[in-house]
């Protein structure tokens, strides 16, 4: 463990104040660059929390490894887990002050927490998102700074969800002199500090949300509960999307990016928050599996076709992936509830 620095975040025994619990966010194949640029750039004193979820041999003997070495915690199970059940698995090992969620595809920048931390401590934010990048290059085009997250009512009376993200797209180099830290109402969960007391006060991560909107109801919930969400942009990292590269990437990526977890996480959204179901939600609906599509059926379809493509054949194949999506979203209900009550 890195404990460069060791002044900058101790608490008054000189314990490190943070922990940094890192989670499959939708491959493996990219988990060991993620790591190995958290132990390059990060100058201060943490902890480690590493969930495992059911990654390949390959990856699983990386990260026994390099636990052994680096002293970290490695929490694994042998079935795939939804993001906000990592998370919570992760948090059940911390007993510091704060919190870091890092998804497995994130590479951080250097300062990165040190610029978290300061945040939090000038401004008591209970929560603290960086300047989230997208793609390689790194840290170049933006993902996210700041955004909105809140419900609204329309002349009906019926509330509505408001989602918005900031400069999405815009040029690092560009942007970085109007990039301001600011109070907002979202952060993501690709990286984002959290001040560990708020969960005493909301309770765990909802685990209900499977796997797309947690982010807007973490945060809704904390500044429902008076707390507030600030942007820090001198933190800078990057997520790096990524088609899969093994059985065990697709595995979870077709998990990961169901039809049944998304459909359950936004029946679950919307009836938490009491929301309309609007044209916001039926877009959602009607998007079913475009990830999938994106990234798993028309890649194979150019391959099929020696680059060219075929309108049929990806409609076929559209077919399959659906049928294939369904059993393999059965198997691991069944598989989980067999092995995950070890947790």
């Amino acid at each position: 463990m890195l404990l460069n620095n060791p002044t900058l975040i101790l608490d008054s025994k000189g314990a490190p104040e943070v922990t940094i619990v890192v989670v499959p966010r939708e491959r493996f194949s990219y988990a060991r660059k993620s790591l190995e640029s958290i132990y390059q750039h990060t100058t201060v004193p943490f902890k480690l929390v590493y969930v495992d979820g059911n990654s390949p041999r390959s990856v699983q003997r990386y990260l026994q490894q390099k636990s052994a070495v680096q002293s970290f915690t490695l929490l694994r199970t042998e079935v795939y887990l939804y993001p906000n059940q990592a998370r919570n698995i992760g948090l059940q090992a911390v007993d510091t002050p704060y919190v870091v969620f890092v998804d497995n595809d994130v590479i951080v920048s250097p300062g990165w927490l040190e610029a978290l931390m300061a945040c939090a401590k000038e401004t008591r934010a209970s929560v603290v998102g960086p300047l989230m990048c997208q793609y390689e290059p790194i840290h170049q085009q933006i993902h996210f700074a700041g955004g909105e997250a809140h419900i609204w009512e329309d002349k009906l009376g019926r509330r509505r969800i408001r989602e918005k993200m900031y400069k999405q797209g815009k040029s690092v180099e560009a942007m970085q002199e109007s990039l301001t830290r600011t109070q907002t109402e979202l952060a993501e969960f690709h990286c984002v500090l959290i001040r560990t007391e708020i969960f005493e006060r909301i309770g765990s991560l909802d685990e209900n949300m499977l796997n797309t909107k947690e982010h807007l109801d973490f945060c809704m919930t904390v500044r429902q509960a008076g707390e507030t969400v600030y942007f820090e942009p001198r933190s800078v990292v990057t997520y790096v999307p990524g088609r899969p590269k093994s059985w065990g990437d697709a595995h979870y990526y077709m998990l990961r990016w169901s039809d049944a977890w998304t459909m359950n996480s936004l029946n679950h959204f919307r009836q938490k928050w009491n929301l309309a179901e609007d044209g916001y939600f039926k877009t959602k609906y009607k998007n079913l599996g475009w990830r999938r599509q994106m990234t798993l059926v028309e890649p194979l379809t150019r391959r099929l076709t020696f680059g060219y493509g075929n309108s049929l054949l990806i409609n076929l194949l559209s077919q399959f992936d659906t049928r294939l999506n369904q059993y393999l979203t059965n198997r691991h209900r069944q598989r989980q509830q067999q092995l995950l009550p070890a947790f």
